[in-house]
C-alpha cells in the first residue's frame, strides 16, 4: 500500500500498540446541557435523539454488558497466531462528563476490571464546557493504568456558527479545555464538521487552524450530514440546509488537512451514518474512497499534510 500524504489512525496504532486496535462503543446513560435545559433544548441541531451513540442502555444493556458484548465480538475476529486484538473502550454517546463526580468515576471503574483482557486505551467523548476539575482528576487517575483519549467536538471555529448549530459553547472555551487536558497529561481528540450551515470553504480553513494551533492530539472531521429525528431534518425539508457532494467535500477536506498540523493524526475523514438514519447525502462512497480520493487531491496539488500551518501558531501535539 502506498504511503498517503496525511497521518491516519490504524497506522498509528499498530505501532504504538504492535497489534491491530478496535474500538468498543459504550453507552453510559449521559446527556448534555443543550438538552436538559442548562443551555438550551434539543440539543445541537444534527444531533439524533441517541446523542451518535448506540442507545444500548436505553435498551436495556449495562455498560458491563455493552464491554463483554463488545469483548466477545472482537475475539470472534481474532486469528490465529496473531497478536491478541487491542481494544478501545471508547464511551461515545453525549456528554460523558456531564454526570457527578461519583457518576463519572462508577463509570470509569467499569473498565479497570478488563484492563488484563486487551483494552489499550479508553476514549470518553465530551463537550469543551463540561470538564470541571473533578471530571479531569478522575480521567487522570484511570491514566495511571491504561491511556485515555478527551475526545472534544469544536465542530467549527465560529463563536457565531456555534450559536446558530446549538452548540452553545465558544471557540475560546474549546481552546481552554484542549490545554487543561494537556496539562493532566491527557491525550485530546479535536472533532470538526464540514459544510455546517453558514459555514463555507473558508470556515473549514479556519476550523483546522485552531485545532492545529490548540495542538490536538487526533482529529476526527466528517461531512455535513442530516439525520432523521434532528432539527437539522426539518431545516433540510424546507430547502433551508445543503449537503456538500463528495467532490466538493474532498476539496474542502485537502485545504482543511493541508491546515493542520504535521503531526497530528487523523481518526476519521468521513461520517458513516447508516444509511436507514440519513436523509442527506445519500451517495454512498465509500471511506476508503475519500481516502484514495484525498491523496489524490493532495497530489495533484503538491500538498501534504501541514503544508499550509503556520508554526509560528502551532505547537507540537501533546
Amino acid at each position: 500500500m502506498r504511503e498517503l500524504p496525511f497521518h491516519t489512525l490504524a497506522p498509528w496504532l499498530r505501532e504504538t500498540f504492535s497489534r491491530s486496535v478496535h474500538r468498543v462503543a459504550l453507552d453510559a446513560g449521559s446527556t448534555c446541557p443543550n438538552r436538559d435545559g442548562s443551555k438550551g433544548l434539543g440539543g445541537c441541531i444534527y444531533c439524533d435523539v441517541e446523542g451518535s451513540g448506540s442507545g444500548a442502555l436505553r435498551d436495556g444493556f449495562d455498560l458491563t454488558d455493552q464491554l463483554e458484548k463488545g469483548l466477545k465480538r472482537l475475539a470472534r475476529r481474532q486469528e490465529p497466531g496473531k497478536p491478541p486484538i487491542g481494544v478501545i473502550a471508547y464511551f461515545q454517546s453525549y456528554t460523558n462528563t456531564y454526570v457527578t463526580t461519583q457518576r463519572l468515576i462508577e463509570t470509569l471503574d467499569v473498565v479497570r476490571p478488563y484492563l488484563d483482557r486487551g483494552i489499550v486505551a479508553v476514549s470518553i467523548a465530551t463537550r469543551p464546557d463540561c470538564l470541571p476539575e473533578e471530571a479531569l482528576d478522575a480521567l487522570e487517575a484511570l491514566s495511571k493504568h491504561v491511556p485515555v483519549w478527551v475526545e472534544v467536538g469544536l465542530e467549527v471555529a465560529d463563536d457565531q456558527r456555534l450559536l446558530d448549530i446549538g452548540r452553545m459553547h465558544t471557540v475560546a472555551e474549546f481552546e481552554e479545555s484542549v490545554r487543561r487536558i494537556h496539562a493532566r497529561g491527557l491525550m485530546s481528540v479535536g472533532h470538526a464538521i464540514l459544510g455546517l450551515p453558514g459555514d463555507g470553504r473558508e470556515g473549514a480553513r479556519e476550523t483546522a487552524r485552531v485545532l492545529a494551533e490548540v495542538g490536538c492530539s487526533g482529529i476526527k472531521v466528517h461531512n455535513l450530514m442530516v439525520l432523521k429525528r434532528t432539527q437539522l431534518a426539518a431545516m433540510w425539508k424546507r430547502g433551508d440546509v445543503e449537503v456538500l457532494e463528495p467532490e466538493t467535500y474532498v476539496d474542502w477536506l485537502a485545504d482543511f488537512v493541508e491546515r493542520l498540523h504535521p503531526d497530528q493524526i487523523l481518526h476519521r475523514i468521513t461520517g458513516d451514518a447508516p444509511i436507514e438514519k440519513r436523509l442527506a447525502p445519500l451517495w454512498e462512497v465509500h471511506k476508503t474512497e475519500i481516502r484514495e480520493r484525498l491523496a489524490q487531491t493532495l497530489g495533484d496539488r503538491g500538498t501534504s499534510q501541514g503544508s499550509l500551518y503556520s508554526p509560528s501558531r502551532a505547537p507540537t501535539p501533546t
